[in-house]
């Protein structure tokens, strides 16, 4: 226990000095300067460096302005039609109708191509399997061996393989083979044909292989063989990283696999799917609703939206809100819902796909292997639209960001023409003006000359000065004189010299 010390006032020697606790975490002292746990001081900058940032600011700022008081106005002045040669302004006219219009439609279409892509939309095809056996070793192949004898080796033992194989049908590859067989039949039998270019070869979609459409597989062996027969399965291993490609193991069209025996066996073949978005069995009580027994998420929720817009179960003062009629009863278990949280109340509902069943039975027999057919199946798979890859890489396209690049730097360049433009509309205005009447053209000139200077120094007051209560200063809109860039100079130098004023 530590003793507690009480200050005494009339000491004359100082205490003496005192260690303060540590905290769990922080650095006793040792070897080597010590250094304090709290916010450590910045190095101050050299005058260099602080000259360098007040550049770096001061440019931006002058880039800003810049920028600000770049021309962005791409509209001919009025009355432009009098003082030009020809149709010029209205073609002009024309022309800018003609790019918002189109501007709108890219937009538009763009936009389409976006949802689109975001629906991943999906297209039915055939996945055709054939699966085979063959035998190695078995007693009717022989190999000089005799049967009676029942001393084998160990490399004699039967054994049998067997593989599966998967392709993807294409029905248009058959009907262009048709198509240019009988082509090239028909002009083989002209002799007065001329030579034409071959047609070039149109890019395909992207190739599926038998691996891509499931995530698993696996045999059954029949009862009496577990435990003999190793077990076969194959899972599909996870992307590694953002590579969408899987590895050169789990990309295939067929798989085969080797195993002992002498006997013909009756085996099941399961493949598991691999869809993306992935497809779930529905349940009766749901599948009565959405008329659908299988479906992802997102379409059984459409589904279900639709029947509530269908039998007018929206809430009428809350749209967010739904009304169970005996069918969502009976499904959901609620009087009520929330349109919101439809996901949870169908996630009851959902069961992972049964796997695809393929029943095969194993020949080993001589009569089978004299003239071998393999057992076909053909399996129904959801393929990506064709179209999908080619708006992706429209989407993805690097010169469209070069193609706006370049439009923005084509509109700059026709902004500061069209500036031009109005200059020398005022030019002509001006000198117009003076040669119809000089006289009286210098004397309004000079007048509003001298008001505005007078406005811009602060000497013009209310009610005095030549013509200050004139018509021309009660009129508004943007012809009067308020609106002229003068008169808001002059507005924005009076409003900075007030707070001199009432300081004074």
């Amino acid at each position: 226990m530590q003793a507690s010390y009480r200050p005494y006032p009339q000491q004359q020697q100082p205490p003496p000095p005192q260690r303060t606790p540590h905290s769990a975490g922080q650095r006793r002292g040792g070897i080597g300067p010590m250094m304090s746990s709290g916010p450590h001081h910045s190095v101050p900058l050299t005058p260099a460096q602080l000259q360098q940032q007040q550049q770096a600011a001061a440019m931006q700022v002058e880039m800003a302005k810049r920028r600000s008081r770049k021309p962005t106005d791409k509209n001919l002045p009025d009355n432009i039609d009098d003082c030009t040669v020809g149709d010029m302004a209205a073609r002009y006219r024309d022309l800018r109708d003609f790019e918002r219009s189109l501007d709108a439609t890219m937009t538009r279409k763009r936009l389409d191509i976006v949802d689109s892509v975001n629906r991943s939309v999906k297209r039915w095809k055939t996945l055709r399997i054939w699966i085979t056996n063959t035998t190695e070793d078995q007693a009717w192949q022989g190999n000089g061996v005799n049967v009676d004898n029942f001393e084998f080796g160990a490399n004699l033992e039967p054994t049998y393989r067997v593989k599966i194989e998967g392709r993807l049908l294409d029905d248009d590859d058959d009907l262009d083979k048709d198509d240019d067989s009988e082509e090239n039949k028909s002009k083989s039998d002209d002799p007065d044909r001329m030579e034409e270019d071959p047609k070039p070869k149109t890019s395909k979609g992207p190739k599926y292989r038998f691996s891509h459409f499931f995530k698993a597989l696996s045999v059954d062996f029949p009862g009496n063989r577990k435990g003999i027969d190793q077990n076969v399965e194959w899972k599909k291993p996870e992307r590694a990283g953002p590579s969408t490609s899987l590895p050169a193991a789990a990309d295939f069209d067929e798989l085969t696999f080797k195993r002992s025996g002498d006997e013909n066996l009756n085996i099941t073949i399961n493949l598991h799917r691999h869809e993306d978005p992935e497809r779930y069995a529905i349940s009766q009580e749901l599948e009565d609703i959405v008329d659908m027994s299988e479906a992802t998420r997102q379409e059984i929720v459409m589904g279900i939206w639709e029947y509530i817009k269908l039998m007018g179960l929206q809430e009428d003062e809350e749209k967010r809100n739904f009304r169970c009629d005996d069918l969502l009863r009976r499904a959901f278990g609620i009087e009520s819902g929330s349109i919101p949280k439809l996901h949870e109340h169908i996630t009851p509902h959902l069961k992972p796909l049964p796997p695809v069943k393929l029943p095969y039975t194993i020949r080993l027999d001589e009569e089978f292997h004299g003239d071998p057919q393999p057992t076909v199946y053909d399996v129904r798979v959801a393929v990506d639209d064709p179209l999908r890859e080619k708006m992706l890489s429209f989407l993805s396209n690097a010169g469209y960001a070069n193609m706006l690049k370049e439009a923005a730097s084509l509109d700059e360049q026709l902004a500061i023409i069209v500036q031009a433009i109005h200059v020398s509309k005022a030019k002509h205005g001006f000198l117009k003006s003076l040669s119809e009447d000089p006289a009286i053209f210098i004397r309004d000139w000079l007048s509003s000359q001298k008001r505005d200077l007078d406005v811009i120094m602060g000497e013009s007051m209310r009610g005095t000065g030549e013509d200050a209560t004139g018509d021309e200063w009660r009129k508004g809109g943007k012809d009067s004189v308020w609106a002229t860039i003068n008169a808001r100079e002059s507005v924005t130098v009076m409003l900075s010299k007030q707070p001199n004023q009432l300081q004074r």
